[in-house]
């Protein structure tokens, strides 16, 4: 899938499908890794695998974020960046 700036269409929701997209330091949509993932699991790995090839793997702290869909069309950090 390739619109992750904006939130799932409400048929989506409808459906009980959360989608998750990965979030930079400021909490808005990460400029590289701008895609919408089905799960957490899918999306976090993708992160880690950015963040190692981009910055090894030394780093404790990684600066990108995960959110959720909402039903009600909206999102929600289940993972703050540098956590």
């Amino acid at each position: 899938m390739s619109v992750p700036s904006a939130p799932p269409s409400r048929a989506a929701q409808g459906a009980g499908q959360r989608l998750y997209r990965l979030v930079d330091q400021y909490g808005d949509p990460h400029p590289v890794l701008d895609d919408l993932y089905d799960s957490l699991e899918a999306a976090w790995s993708e992160a880690l695998s950015w963040w190692r090839d981009h910055f090894g793997p030394e780093q404790s702290a990684i600066g990108i974020g995960v959110e959720v869909s909402t039903a009600s069309g909206d999102w929600r950090t289940l993972r703050h960046p540098g956590v």
